[in-house]
């Protein structure tokens, strides 16, 4: 039976002053087919991805949608021919409830105009119960988890007659709950047509549910597979030109033993429960467990972001127990927050404000001194490899890789001596993890005390020297040595069997 292709591009090119970001690609995606898309920060990926959506215009080439060719699109256009895009930061609105939000651009409307509520709560009930998402849809957004935003972003495509999905990092601080609702979906509507371009930095997953992987290198396409003849070490030499072997390796030979932080008794009921544990200098210390099981809730009481009912933070013997997140900045705590986009940085300023705003806040300067501000803080990039032609450069150009790099910057300028790291590499390519890897490392030498919180179980195998695991809001374990693999903290984080704490 031949191939249909509901989607193809002719030497689909786009420049910059300076760049080409996309250079002569050719791509075709098959009806009911799902495709990964991968590459590092800066490979093209989001540029390929907009001109298909209609955001960006190309400078040359053409794109075909069943059978007719277009040389450009724009975003209403692409959505009547049924493209529709699920970015990484969902695109939502926090004042409006589930339903209103998943039928924003249609919703249902009485006989003298007025949206029909009722009628628009039915039908959101139906399609979340339909995908298997347990979200109640007169729940206003602005209460709901990052995951649960997620997932409505993905019920959002769902509701419409889409024919082309195109999913960019859909998985990004999901758990393997949130994972299987959108397997499951993707499976469920490939089988029936719907064909769906997948974008994603974690590499493993996308075996899990692709047809075919198209690998973007430098703004050009580089290969295209069927995932069945590849795997994760081929796909990173295609991508970066070396194995997955050679982007970290972390040195566990000198063993730590001095406590230089103690966690005691952090609790808030219903939220966290009574979790208490001690930092060696040196180490790097991980905090695993399902997404909802408290550790985020436990980085913000710790940082002063959220209120606790009992708590105490000790670095090197001295309480730093931070009251508020002012507090928390001055008594030397650093947190990179899960969402860098949403709450770690200002995407519309600087480069060399973002990096001073902690310190400038902790010292609460009357006068601003720009020259030296510019010059200490573009040290500090430079010293930490953002790569970026000048640090007057607004964030938001920057790749995901060096946004993350700019939040530690901040952090590092403000005098941190606790630095907790949530999720720092989801939407980061491989080669950048590395960096960011080595840079937590560094810092852990330096005698900084490093918490790393992750979703990704062989991260945090490959990373931490020893991971404590939460479940239903208590700390249930701390694996060190040989038992720090992806299994055991699975294993604990699910229930399956359980150890004694360390």
């Amino acid at each position: 039976m031949a191939v249909i292709n509901i989607l193809e591009t002719h030497g689909l090119t786009k420049t910059y002053p300076g760049v080409r970001a996309l250079d002569s690609v050719d791509f075709d995606l098959a009806a009911g087919e799902v495709q990964a898309l991968v590459g590092q920060n800066g490979a093209g990926k989001s540029t390929f991805i907009e001109l298909i959506a209609g955001s960006l215009r190309p400078d040359s080439g053409k794109i075909v949608i069943d059978g007719t060719a277009y040389s450009w699109l724009d975003p209403p256009r692409a959505i009547e021919l049924g493209i529709l895009t699920v970015h990484q930061e969902n695109q939502l609105v926090d004042e409006l409830t589930v339903a209103e939000n998943i039928f924003l651009y249609n919703l249902p409307a009485t006989r003298i105009g007025f949206v029909d509520n009722r009628d628009c709560r039915r039908a959101a009930d139906e399609l979340l119960e339909n995908l298997g998402i347990k979200i109640r849809s007169d729940r206003k957004l602005s209460h709901l988890s990052f995951i649960d935003k997620k997932l409505v972003s993905i019920a959002k495509a769902c509701s419409r007659k889409a024919k082309i999905l195109i999913l960019d990092e859909p998985t990004a601080s999901l758990d393997e709950t949130g994972r299987k609702i959108l397997f499951d979906i993707i499976r469920r509507n490939a089988a029936r047509g719907l064909s769906v371009i997948y974008i994603s930095h974690n590499l493993s997953e996308i075996f899990e549910v692709c047809n075919r992987v198209t690998v973007f290198k430098d703004g050009k396409k580089v290969g295209v597979h069927a995932a069945c003849d590849m795997d994760v070490s081929l796909l990173v030499h295609q991508m970066i030109g070396r194995s997955s072997a050679t982007l970290y390796n972390r040195d566990r030979s000198a063993a730590a033993t001095e406590n230089i932080l103690e966690v005691r008794d952090f609790s808030r009921e219903g939220v966290v429960d009574h979790v208490s544990f001690q930092v060696r200098k040196g180490e790097i210390f991980g905090l695993g467990g399902l997404v909802g099981a408290g550790r985020t809730e436990l980085a913000r009481m710790i940082f002063g972001m959220d209120p606790k009912d009992s708590g105490t933070l000790l670095y090197k013997g001295k309480d730093l127990t931070a009251r508020t997140p002012d507090d928390a900045i001055r008594k030397g705590i650093g947190y990179l927050t899960e969402d860098r986009k949403g709450d770690g940085l200002v995407l519309g300023r600087p480069i060399f404000e973002n990096i001073s705003m902690a310190r400038l806040a902790k010292e609460k300067a009357f006068l601003l001194k720009l020259e030296r501000e510019q010059s200490e803080t573009a040290e500090i990039a430079k010293k930490l490899d953002v790569k970026t032609p000048s640090i007057g450069q607004y964030v938001v150009n920057l790749s995901g890789g060096n946004q993350q790099k700019v939040v530690l910057a901040k952090w590092l300028f403000a005098g941190s001596e606790v630095l907790i790291f949530d999720e720092p590499t989801v939407g980061v390519d491989v080669g950048a993890k590395g960096e960011i890897y080595r840079m937590m490392d560094g810092l852990a030498k330096e005698g900084k005390a490093v918490i790393m919180i992750s979703s990704d179980n062989p991260e945090l195998a490959a990373v931490c020297d020893r991971v404590g695991v939460m479940r239903d809001r208590r700390l249930v374990t701390v694996l060190e040595g040989e038992q720090v693999t992806e299994e055991n903290i699975l294993r604990h984080s699910m229930g399956v069997g359980e150890g004694q704490r360390k």
